[in-house]
């Protein structure tokens, strides 16, 4: 599918394409939807960069900074472990106070306590500030990730590829050339990430279409995408002068598109700390077959608005998913199945 095709899509009725994408999704899935018991570690909001869209990094729009120590950093991973964590995902702001040594040191330290734990940590965004800020290649600070305990990596810092939109909602942020070399990098190395694509802001259809079909050619290279996830811009506590949003109408299309367009990914998520957990919901009838987790706390998108902050239960989520009408499974970070309810 190319550009063109997919435009001509994206303008059908949102059921016929909705429809499309649900049977992509059964041939893959049949009628399971995934969820995990994970935790987000958020060690700092102090940033150097500051990116449009953005109401978590520390600005007069967020006049709370912190740094956590890496004392209490491991307390609050003691606290996750506690109530259930699976996985800790990490991933923090652009600060130089939280270098690669101290991220490599909070990395071992975590695997030395819980060794069965799954780090996802750092997105492409802050391993290239780290690579800058230490002086080192990228590909010596994915290899130093891995060596100091780092299992897999999220998604983030994608955004929009599209060169012109990145200058005005994120300049100074890791390039699109480069956040999609660090991901091959760590494919070649034989490790998974996830992928993602923030919408919804100053972007248009092609935008997103085009971020779709480079996210699709890389994974072809090495398969190393578990799964994309279409992030949808919080409007809160930013700087971005967004005066329309999309409606929900235009949501789920663009998760039934990236179903259609990302056949060589295997999931889709709908990532209910953006999305909401009832259009969530829906989205898993458009394409999507996961809901992401537990969270326990989560600080990035409901700096900006989502009603995320305290995590969803287990118990919530399962009963969500059977009132839906769907098979819950519970997963790992790599997605083997642990438990299906």
């Amino acid at each position: 599918m190319n550009c063109d095709e997919a435009l001509k899509l994206y303008a059908q009725n949102i059921y016929d394409i909705g429809e499309q994408a649900d049977q992509i999704r059964k041939n893959f899935f049949g009628i399971k939807v995934f969820f995990n018991s994970n935790a987000h570690l958020n060690p700092t909001n102090q940033c150097v960069d500051i990116c449009k869209f953005c109401g978590f990094s520390a600005h007069q729009k967020n006049p709370n900074p912190y740094t956590m120590s890496k004392e209490e950093a491991l307390s609050r991973i003691e606290e996750y472990v506690n109530k259930g964590a699976l996985e800790v995902h990490i991933v923090g702001a652009h600060n130089p106070q939280c270098n690669l040594e101290w991220y490599c040191d909070l990395f071992k330290s975590i695997k030395k306590l819980y060794p069965t734990l799954h780090i996802k940590a750092l997105t492409a965004a802050e391993v290239n500030y780290l690579a800058q800020e230490s002086q080192k290649s990228y590909q010596e600070v994915l290899e130093q990730m891995i060596e100091s305990g780092v299992d897999s990596m999220p998604g983030g810092g994608a955004e929009i590829f599209d060169a012109d939109i990145r200058r005005k909602i994120c300049k100074g942020k890791v390039d699109s050339p480069t956040w999609l070399a660090i991901h091959r990098y760590w494919h070649k190395l034989g490790k998974k990430s996830n992928c993602t694509m923030l919408f919804g802001h100053i972007e248009n259809r092609i935008h997103r279409i085009e971020h779709l079909l480079q996210l699709r050619d890389l994974q072809d290279e090495y398969h190393g995408f578990n799964a994309f996830i279409p992030l949808v811009y919080q409007r809160e506590n930013n700087f971005l002068k967004v005066k329309t949003f999309p409606t929900g109408q235009e949501i789920l299309k663009t998760i039934a598109l990236s179903r259609i367009i990302l056949k060589n990914i295997p999931h889709i998520k709908a990532y209910w700390a953006t999305l909401g957990i009832n259009l969530a919901m829906v989205a898993q009838e458009f394409g999507a077959d996961d809901l992401d987790g537990t969270l326990q706390k989560e600080s990035i998108q409901s700096a900006s608005g989502s009603n995320s902050s305290k995590g969803i239960t287990k118990n919530a989520l399962i009963f969500q998913i059977k009132n839906a009408g769907f098979i819950p499974v519970e997963r790992d970070t790599l997605y083997n199945e642990i438990q299906t309810y």
